[in-house]
C-alpha cells in the first residue's frame, strides 16, 4: 500500500498483524540506501501486534527522492505514525535504521512507545574495527574481486557477485555466509548510492556527545541488541547504550535473526509484548 509524505514522495510500505494492547511496531530498514527485507522479523512478532514495514525514500520501491537527510526519514516515519493512526509506536531499527530509530525516538519522544536498536554502529571509531574485521574474513582473491568489481559500471551478474562480496562478512557462521550474502544480494532492486552517500555524511556529522545525549534523552523502554560475531564492535554499541538494556547475542552476526534464530525471536518477543525488563 503506497503512502504519499508531506512532500509528495509515495512510500512503498507492508503491514502485517492485527491491533492489540501492544503497542504496534515500525521496522527500520538498514542501508543506507536499500530496501525492507525485514518480513522475517515481521512474522515473529504479528501475532503479537500490528508491524508495519516500508521502503525509505528514494530507496527500493518507493519513489525517487533528493531530500535524503537524517531528520526527513524521521519525519516520514511520524507522518506515516499519523497515516496509520498511531499515537505511539516501537521502533525497531536494524543496523543503519537502528541510528534513524533513535533519532526518531529522541526527536519525537512523546510518539516513541519503544526502541529496538539492532545491531547498530555505537559511538567512537567502530569504523576502522568493522573494516579490519571484514578483510580478515576476505582472502586475498576476495578482496581483489571487491576491488576490481568496485567504482565501475557493473553487468546484473557482476552487481549479485559485487553485493555478495561487500556482505559475506557481516555472517558470523562461515559456512554459510555466502549463501546468506548471496540471498539478500540477488534481490533485483538497485542501491541509491547517492542516498547511502548522503545519509552516511549525515550521520558521520553526529559527535559521540550528540549520539549520547540522543540515547540519554529516551524515556521509553529501549534495548539495544547486538550480534557477538557482527564485524562492527559490541563495544561500540554497549558505549551508546549507556544505562538502557543491552543484549549480546552469542554465535551470531549482523543478522542475528540468521544465525540464532529461536534465541532472539524469544527475545523480540518479550521485548515487544512487555516482558523483557518488566
Amino acid at each position: 500500500m503506497p503512502f504519499s509524505t508531506s512532500d509528495g514522495v509515495r512510500l512503498w510500505t507492508a503491514t502485517s498483524g492485527t491491533a492489540t494492547s501492544a503497542a504496534p511496531v515500525v521496522i527500520l530498514h538498514g542501508g543506507p540506501g536499500l530496501w525492507d527485507d525485514y518480513a522475517v522479523l515481521a512474522e515473529m512478532i504479528d501475532d503479537l501486534t500490528v508491524v508495519h514495514r516500508f521502503d525509505q525514500r528514494g530507496c527500493g520501491r518507493s519513489d525517487p527522492s533528493e531530500v535524503q537527510t537524517m531528520a526527513r526519514l524521521a519525519q516520514d516515519i511520524d507522518e506515516l505514525r499519523a497515516y496509520f493512526g498511531h499515537e505511539r509506536i516501537v521502533v525497531l531499527g536494524h543496523s543503519f535504521g537502528a541510528s534513524l530509530a533513535l533519532l526518531y525516538a529522541a526527536t519525537y519522544a512523546d510518539r516513541a512507545a519503544g526502541l529496538i536498536y539492532l545491531d547498530g554502529v555505537g559511538i567512537g571509531d567502530w569504523h576502522a574495527a568493522a573494516q579490519a574485521e571484514a578483510e580478515r574474513r576476505m582472502t586475498p582473491e576476495q578482496k581483489a574481486r571487491l576491488e576490481g568489481l568496485s567504482g565501475r559500471k557493473r553487468t546484473p551478474a557482476e552487481e549479485t557477485e559485487f553485493r555478495t562480496l561487500s556482505w559475506f562478512t557481516d555472517h558470523a557462521d562461515r559456512d554459510r555466509a555466502m549463501e546468506w550474502a548471496h540471498q539478500s544480494a540477488s534481490v533485483d532492486l538497485p542501491i541509491n548510492f547517492a542516498a547511502n552517500s548522503a545519509l552516511s555524511a549525515d550521520m558521520r556529522s553526529w559527535p559521540d556527545d550528540y549520539a549520547l545525549g540522543l540515547a540519554a534523552s529516551l524515556e521509553c523502554p529501549v534495548t539495544f541488541i547486538h550480534g557477538e560475531g557482527d564485524p562492527r564492535p559490541a563495544s561500540a554499541v554497549r558505549a551508546l547504550a549507556g544505562d538502557h538494556a543491552f543484549e549480546l547475542i552469542p554465535v551470531a552476526g549482523h543478522s542475528p535473526w540468521l544465525e540464532q534464530p529461536e534465541l532472539f525471536r524469544g527475545l523480540l518477543r518479550r521485548i515487544v509484548s512487555g516482558e523483557e525488563g518488566a
